[in-house]
């Protein structure tokens, strides 16, 4: 992540349906960009549950500590993902009842793409799942109906540790590859939590971003002074191989140019990203 905005240039036609002005991604922008306004608050419409078999192998369990190491790497099952309707209410349990606590944005914090997300667990009805509420901070969990919902899943789960400076891709827990990488400087450390790709983003050869970039569901609190972009962390490439293995970034992280060609072909939208101290 660097100081310099970030400007998009040669984007795919997959994201075509990305802002067609010039914008800027992770910390790099979003300065002066027009939020859409947010859709009110909903839920779907009450249907029939699929089986659990299809929505999640794991029903709801007790909430874990987002900090422990090596949580997701375990994972032995694929991750549930779910294609987001804006303005879904997020509660506090899962139950229609439960106190409202935020609600899912529609689509991601800059380009605007349609939000694909992580379900951490499944209620044992079937009904609710629980999710981490992007973009916020400090970050914030609850449930939303997911009876109804478009789904997806995937066997891939990346972990940043962050006291490693290494980023270690697992495939239903058995691990296809790791590689250094470089974090946040020490005044902008890269905050840990639990996080999805939100973002999928082509950059042209040279530039401080690399090759690619995959925006993921958290923000940076802790912006340096005077900083002028944006605030979505991102995993992405660097045009500065010097830093892997370092605390330089503005709080993003940033691999070889090898390892982020591996991750091109790997993460989807909605793959789980678990970044730990």
């Amino acid at each position: 992540m660097h100081g310099n905005a970030l400007r998009v240039s040669g984007l795919t036609t997959a994201l075509a349906i990305i802002l067609s002005l010039p914008t800027v991604f992770g910390l790099g922008g979003g300065v002066g960009l027009q939020a859409p306004v947010a859709p009110a608050a909903v839920e779907p419409a009450v249907a029939q549950p699929p089986p659990l078999s299809l929505l999640s192998p794991h029903p709801a369990e007790p909430a874990r500590d987002p900090s422990a190491k090596h949580i997701e790497a375990k994972r032995r099952a694929p991750a549930l993902l779910v294609h987001v309707r804006g303005g879904l209410i997020v509660r506090a349990s899962p139950n229609p009842d439960a106190r409202q606590i935020g609600t899912m944005p529609a689509s991601s914090k800059y380009y605007h793409v349609p939000l694909v997300a992580w379900i951490r667990q499944v209620s044992a009805n079937g009904r609710w799942g629980e999710v981490e509420i992007p973009y916020t901070w400090p970050q914030r969990e609850g449930w939303i109906f997911i009876a109804g919902l478009g789904r997806d899943t995937t066997r891939v789960s990346v972990e940043v540790d962050l006291s490693q400076h290494r980023v270690t891709v697992t495939q239903l827990g058995h691990r296809l590859f790791s590689t250094l990488a470089a974090i946040g400087a020490p005044s902008t450390p890269t905050p840990p939590g639990r996080y999805f790709v939100t973002d999928r983003v082509p950059f042209s050869a040279g530039s401080s971003y690399g090759l690619f970039a995959f925006g993921i569901s958290g923000i940076q609190p802790h912006l340096p002074p005077g900083w002028g972009g944006g605030d979505q962390l991102a995993i992405h490439g660097t045009n500065d191989p010097g830093s892997i293995g370092h605390s330089v970034s503005a709080g993003c992280v940033r691999v070889p140019e090898s390892p982020l060609e591996r991750l091109e072909s790997l993460l989807r939208l909605g793959t789980p990203v678990v970044i730990h101290s």
